[in-house]
């Protein structure tokens, strides 16, 4: 008897050694030569990148050993560690997450049957759980040996982003090549994280040429960090790998696990004094540009707040931040770009910002300092109607906790579509030197009081009264505040104690609206 247990034992353990051996050469991916190429391209590998992403000790992989099946064009039996892509859950600030890391190391990161499979059971596990979906991206796109099967794997891949869209947040990181249709998984995600090494487009030039006869280059394809930053399609730059992943976990922690959560609250126990540097931020002559990040730092928790598209629309901010712990979700105007202007790409940056925040239960606080819609043939050519109709529709359609500060001007339609008291906020309050109205004193006054101006010996006077008779009248928050249009008026120092009473007043906010399948936004 004991000797068939040392038997077993002896067979145990070779079979443990067999299985470690086994799990240590497909842990290394294509090979140690192929990780050196990697590094020495500035890259982290698949691994890595996964190592320092999440807690220590927290990562579960599952699929190590899955095969591909192919059989063409050499592939009878040829070796994929974990076939190009690693998938797992882990923990990221103490809190779950499943996510997938292809390695570029095995077949360029080529994304077959078996590769999209195990991203899509990845994205099944997120829903099942509640848990955030963070996909890394470092591939050369679609398997041309495995043909329409690798195909059918990414249209799998982006039917489940869809499918998780708005119930869990989902992030992609570009770390690397993302061509072709594989692009098209990242922008169905909430947010995209790319270094400036990484390359993002549909058509290498290789295609274009065949089907223009036009050589180009891929730096001339909108691949470079500079010019997806500034089409929108990306959220954040990263300067490589390790901030890259620094940036998702910072990302991740102002948000809810999933849409049926609170996003978590951090510590917060200093108190909320008065602010009297805020009353000198704020020019009162209207022309006078300034940085509203200035104001927008000094309500948020240790002035720490997280811009998201920086270089995009640089007309409107928005981002994250905390107030007494509290996660919030910040849109700006910019009177710094354009005045602060509508245009066609504010709108929609701010559009699709507000409907985040509102699937993932994150109060939004709106600064309002804006002047009107840009006027330009371009803008009207371009549908700036329809653009800046998803904004309106965004904020008509949010539920959460919506709290509006009038800064300045608030002129027009504009007015409206920075969440005014009538498109559904909360809370409306404004400083002492907001401007309420339908436009701005000059033009108004050169319309309602035109013929009185013409017929005036000394016109410049004549105006200067009348402008300033309209300014008086109606460019001002009392008015507005008379109509209970404005809630309060109130001294800009006391901006951050408003708005914390404010959240915790609406923190258990609830909004029934009429049952449908889904509005239908202006897109």
């Amino acid at each position: 008897m004991a000797k068939q247990a040392e038997s077993q034992k002896k067979t145990m353990a070779e079979k443990i050694s067999a299985l470690n051996a086994k799990r240590a050469k497909l842990e290394l991916g294509g090979g140690q030569e192929r990780i050196e190429k990697q590094h020495a391209s500035g890259k982290l590998t698949a691994r890595e990148r996964v190592a320092r992403l999440v807690d220590p000790g927290s990562f579960q992989e599952i699929g190590l050993f899955a095969l591909h099946r192919s059989t063409y064009f050499g592939m009878a039996g040829k070796e994929m560690p974990a076939d190009g892509v690693v998938t797992g859950c882990a923990n990221i600030n103490g809190r779950l997450v499943h996510l997938a890391s292809q390695d570029f190391t095995v077949g360029g990161g080529s994304a077959g049957e078996t590769h999209n499979d195990k991203v899509v059971d990845m994205m099944h596990l997120s829903l099942k759980t509640g848990s955030p979906f963070v996909f890394i991206n470092d591939s050369g796109g679609a398997r041309v040996q495995e043909g329409i099967d690798s195909l059918a794997g990414y249209a799998r891949v982006f039917y489940n982003n869809v499918m998780l869209s708005g119930m869990v947040p989902q992030i992609s990181l570009i770390c690397g090549p993302c061509a072709g249709g594989a692009v098209y998984s990242p922008a169905l995600t909430d947010f995209i994280i790319q270094t400036r090494a990484a390359r993002m487009f549909i058509t290498g030039p290789l295609v274009i040429k065949q089907v223009t006869g036009e050589v180009v280059s891929a730096e001339e394809l909108g691949g470079p960090i500079s010019q997806m930053n500034n089409s929108g399609v990306i959220h954040l730059i990263a300067e490589n790998d390790d901030e890259a992943v620094q940036l998702c976990r910072r990302l991740l922690s102002f948000m809810p696990s999933n849409n049926l959560e609170d996003a978590p609250r951090a510590p917060f126990n200093l108190p909320i004094e008065s602010d009297p540097e805020m009353n000198g931020i704020v020019p009162v002559d209207n022309k006078a540009a300034y940085d509203v990040r200035s104001v927008i730092t000094r309500v948020l928790d240790y002035g720490d707040f997280l811009e998201i598209q920086p270089g995009f629309a640089p007309n409107i901010v928005i981002g994250f931040g905390r107030l007494q712990g509290r996660p919030v979700g910040i849109i700006a105007s910019q009177p710094n770009y354009l005045a602060g202007v509508l245009d066609i790409n504010a709108s929609d940056k701010a559009a699709r910002f507000v409907r985040f925040c509102n699937a993932f239960n994150i109060p939004l606080i709106t600064f309002v300092d804006v002047p009107g819609f840009l006027p330009g043939v371009d803008q009207e050519r371009g549908g700036i109607i329809r653009h800046g109709a998803k904004l309106l529709f965004a904020y008509s359609s949010a539920t959460v906790p919506k709290i509006t500060v009038v800064l300045r001007k608030a002129y027009g339609g504009a007015y409206i579509a920075m969440c005014c008291k009538d498109l559904g906020a909360d809370r409306v309050v404004a400083w002492p030197t907001a401007e309420i109205a339908v436009m701005g004193a000059e033009g108004a006054a050169e319309i309602v009081f035109r013929r009185e101006i013409d017929a005036a010996e000394d016109k410049a006077g004549r105006r200067k009264e009348l402008v300033d008779e309209y300014r008086e009248t109606f460019s001002n928050p009392y008015v507005a505040a008379g109509r209970r249009l404005v809630d309060d008026i109130i001294d800009p120092s006391e901006t951050r104690k408003y708005l914390a009473d404010a959240l915790q007043s609406l923190h258990s906010k609830r909004e029934l609206r009429p049952p449908k399948k889904h509005g239908l936004i202006p897109l």
